[in-house]
């Protein structure tokens, strides 16, 4: 697989990232069962047999259990370090009997999430560190110093923002004296909000690279994927199959191909932990579609014509 390089950071990254989301298969810590994990292992490993060097982890993935898989994976097999860039994110922290569900980029949270990820994932630093969701409640120059206290303990490498509209990554980056080099983003043909909002126009006025959470719109839009009959997604998967057959491809990856044809230079990430679509998906690297073929295939995921 191709590499690009990430934002401004030195890190240099495969075309599409590996999402761990899925790897634990259970949202409970308390339900990894060896067979879980042998399964959660099995699709690490064929990222890597399929070129991906950048993993996409959270620390509420399976709270925490996902970065405890690849962390103790990592400890077997340590010469896989150095094909890994290693990404998580902090700040959703979910309600109990005794707080709700909120957000939360205090110093001291931003501090202690750091910590528990580098203990889950076995390692001494975290090469590329999100905040998750936007903060109503934000103190950018907070955000910052935590950032700066991380950076210059060598805990971690880049920062960057999840799902941050162009006015609250720049209020953050006002603050931050390094850049922000990514904003992760959900982009799919059922989601076009940033290709209109000016998110990616500001990715690419900055230097920022997008990376796409559910690029295949939670698997309606993959190889295999169905909406209701009557729905009006059903032209865009029409359109899509035309498209996939044309360039002998899989639906997966005419997808997947169609978002990196932007030029904001856009990452998907594969949450697939089936190592049959974790190769398939990666086969997107090597496909460039003509302008005409990109544009029949927005302008079906739009439902009508351009103005």
């Amino acid at each position: 697989m191709n590499s690009v390089q990430l934002g401004k950071s030195d890190l240099t990254v495969s075309r599409l990232a590996y999402g761990c989301m899925r790897i634990a298969g259970t949202w409970n810590p308390k339900e990894i069962t060896p067979e879980r994990e042998a399964n959660g292992r099995a699709a690490l490993l064929a990222a890597y047999e399929a070129g991906y060097t950048l993993f996409d982890h959270a620390d509420i993935y399976c709270a925490g259990g996902c970065e405890s898989i690849h962390g103790r994976l990592l400890k077997d097999s340590p010469e896989l370090r150095r094909q890994t860039i290693l990404a998580t994110k902090c700040g959703i922290r979910f309600g109990d009997d005794k707080s709700p569900h909120r957000f939360d980029f205090s110093k001291e949270h931003i501090l202690w999430s750091v910590d528990q990820s580098l203990e889950r994932l076995g390692v001494e630093q975290i090469d590329l560190y999100q905040l998750h969701r936007p903060d109503v409640l934000m103190e950018p120059a907070e955000v910052a110093e935590a950032f700066e206290i991380l950076h210059r303990q060598g805990k971690v490498k880049w920062f960057g923002v999840s799902n941050f509209f162009p006015n609250q990554y720049d209020l953050l980056a006002q603050f931050v004296p390094f850049p922000l080099v990514v904003n992760q983003l959900e982009m799919h043909l059922g989601y076009l909000d940033p290709f209109v909002n000016g998110t990616t126009d500001q990715c690419q006025a900055r230097q920022v690279t997008p990376l796409a959470w559910s690029p295949l719109g939670g698997g309606w839009l993959g190889a295999g994927g169905k909406v209701p009959e009557g729905d009006k997604r059903e032209k865009i998967l029409e359109v899509l199959d035309v498209h996939a057959a044309k360039y002998g491809v899989s639906r997966t990856v005419m997808s997947l191909a169609w978002l990196m044809r932007h030029p904001s230079g856009i990452i998907p990430i594969v949450g697939s932990a089936n190592p049959v679509n974790i190769a398939d998906a990666a086969k997107a690297d090597g496909i460039h579609l003509e302008r005409d073929d990109w544009y029949r295939i927005y302008i079906s995921a739009r439902g009508r014509g351009l103005p």
